[in-house]
């Protein structure tokens, strides 16, 4: 059975946080809240953590793995950045984006989509996550929480302790979430190309 943390969603506990990447870096994997919904997520490159998450989630190779970052420092490591998507990226960073790029040699391969050598990036606008992330130093590797069959994210921590308590290490209680996924933008070539419509606004992207 996993562990159940409430974690303050503008204070988050530093206490817990820590144990909560303590966690991560022995291979767990958790839910935790963003904000578009709860996602899986787990230490990069945790091979047996992703095949966890793919099974959980029903996903194949070629479903887009996204790489959560705290900054736009950390998106340039792993994905390339040219000054015009920098700029893109600048003015819709942190938010419900998740933006799709090329992705450089840092990413390990089994995130990669096996033809297109793509990774999905994103900067999430809530203060738990980010707490995660400064603590962790590196990016989490993460999906959306979507049960298989259904077609919006889990929003709801005690329901998520219900129906994946079993399977997770930890589920972090940060309070209600959004019901609305991400927008996904494709910006491996420019103009960029909203490849789902969600939470942020696409307005710009098709200017």
């Amino acid at each position: 059975m996993s562990q159940y943390f409430q974690i303050h969603p503008e204070t988050p506990q530093k206490r817990l946080i820590d144990q909560a990447v303590a966690l991560i870096r022995k291979g767990g994997v958790i839910a935790y809240p963003t904000d578009s919904g709860y996602a899986l997520g787990c230490h990069l490159g945790e091979k047996k953590a992703i095949e966890k998450i793919k099974w959980l989630r029903s996903l194949d190779d070629k479903h887009n793995f996204t790489l959560v970052c705290s900054d736009l420092s950390e998106i340039g490591t792993y994905a390339k950045v040219d000054n015009a998507v920098f700029r893109l990226l600048k003015a819709h960073t942190p938010g419900a984006y998740t933006f799709i790029l090329n992705a450089t040699t840092e990413v390990p391969r089994l995130l990669l989509h096996p033809k297109r050598r793509s990774i999905g990036v994103r900067v999430p606008d809530h203060r738990i996550t980010y707490a995660l992330l400064q603590a962790l130093g590196e990016p989490l590797m993460s999906v959306t929480l979507i049960p298989v069959g259904e077609a919006l994210p889990m929003s709801d921590p005690e329901e998520i302790r219900e129906r994946f308590g079993a399977h997770l290490d930890l589920i972090i209680d940060g309070g209600a979430c959004h019901l609305d996924p991400t927008s996904v933008i494709d910006l491996r070539e420019l103009p960029p190309v909203v490849v789902r419509e969600g939470r942020g606004d696409v307005a710009p992207f098709r200017e």
